[in-house]
């Protein structure tokens, strides 16, 4: 979508209440209400998530909107000639800020378990193969499940189709 679209929405914004301009946006009658909408929400949710701030006290700190690239594309008009088509491309930058200072400034760690070395996937997995040859060997779930169903054989609905033309058949 074209900047000029989108700053005019942004621009109900700028510098509101979070809740504030989430009504603002859904009251305005513009097709770029939808993507600024959607990176408000998305900044929200960031914001609550990795930085465990309050939703309701925070604010549109700034909003930019830049132009981004553009695809070229033709339209044929009278005796054989051509119009360009601009289709513009726009970046939505969005800064939250807070009405009232929490003091967090940093974001919180998240938890990342322990990488599991290739070694001992291989053990596990050569554990579960002992157990099986061990114990009886039975069917997969889904051959019993597919094994009754009519229509279901070695070969799959592709090859049933098209059997024909290969000459497998």
């Amino acid at each position: 979508m074209s900047s000029k679209k989108l700053r005019l929405v942004a621009n109900l914004i700028r510098g509101a209440q979070v809740d504030v301009a989430l009504n603002q946006l859904r009251f305005a009658n513009k097709k770029a209400v939808e993507p600024i909408a959607k990176l408000l929400k998305s900044a929200i949710a960031s914001a609550k998530n990795d930085f465990e701030l309050d939703e309701h006290n925070l604010m549109v700190k700034e909003i930019r909107i830049d132009e981004g690239g553009m695809l070229k594309r033709w339209t044929p008009k009278a005796h054989g000639s051509a119009t360009p088509i601009r289709k513009r491309l726009s970046h939505i930058n969005i800064t939250l800020g807070e009405l009232k200072a929490s003091g967090i400034t940093a974001a919180k760690k998240k938890e990342v378990e322990a990488p599991i070395s290739l070694e001992e996937m291989v053990k596990e997995g050569e554990k579960a193969a002992k157990s099986n040859v061990k114990g009886k060997a039975e069917k997969p779930a889904s051959a019993k499940a597919t094994a009754g169903k009519e229509g279901a054989g070695k070969k799959g609905f592709v090859n049933k189709m098209f059997q024909r033309k290969s000459g497998n058949g």
